[in-house]
């Protein structure tokens, strides 16, 4: 039958994708040319098939079920544990996570360059977990230097009224020597 191989070719096509309408067999079986072809084809004797849809439906909804944490036991897996999730992308994550805190937070005046410098360190040598205990570590770290510098603070001050205190036990001393030696005299 060439005319499915010239219909084909008129509308650009695989062969499968023409229909013919049967009722009109002997008006499509005259049809020699290309462009009595095309005629048939404005009539609607012969039509071009529409191309059948492959449907993402179904992995759509695997995809969405997934997300929940469907579909992923031991049975589903493939690749070994860090082949699925390798740990140097997590190390690298928390790393970047854990640094662009600590930069933030020297910039805003929250910790000096010194404790920066320490906690930097800390995180490298693997420290901290994630976020939320260095965050708390650097409560606890600021809290700490805040009691060191007032128990520093008190201690001077302390020094400070006891030299006082002695510099004018010294001078009364040295008053009473004086007067002592005053009346001793007369």
């Amino acid at each position: 039958m060439y005319y499915y191989r010239l219909a084909a070719a008129v509308l650009k096509c695989g062969k499968r994708k023409v229909w013919l309408d049967p009722n009109e067999v002997t008006e499509i079986s005259t049809a020699n040319s290309r462009q009595n072809i095309r005629k048939l084809f404005k009539d609607g004797f012969i039509v071009k098939k529409p191309a059948t849809s492959h449907s993402r439906f179904r992995v759509r909804q695997k995809h969405e079920a997934k997300r929940l944490g469907r579909h992923t036991g031991y049975g589903k897996r493939h690749g070994t544990a860090d082949a699925r999730m390798p740990e140097a992308i997590m190390w690298m994550r928390r790393q970047r996570v854990l640094r662009s805190l600590l930069r933030k937070y020297r910039e805003s005046g929250k910790i000096d360059k010194h404790l920066y410098h320490v906690l930097y360190n800390k995180s490298k040598g693997n420290v901290f977990k994630n976020k939320r205990v260095l965050m708390e570590y650097i409560h606890v770290a600021k809290a700490e230097k805040a009691r060191q510098k007032l128990i520093f603070e008190q201690s001077e001050a302390h020094r400070q009224r006891n030299k006082a205190a002695r510099e004018r036990r010294l001078q009364r001393q040295a008053e009473k020597k004086i007067k002592m030696g005053k009346i001793d005299r007369s």
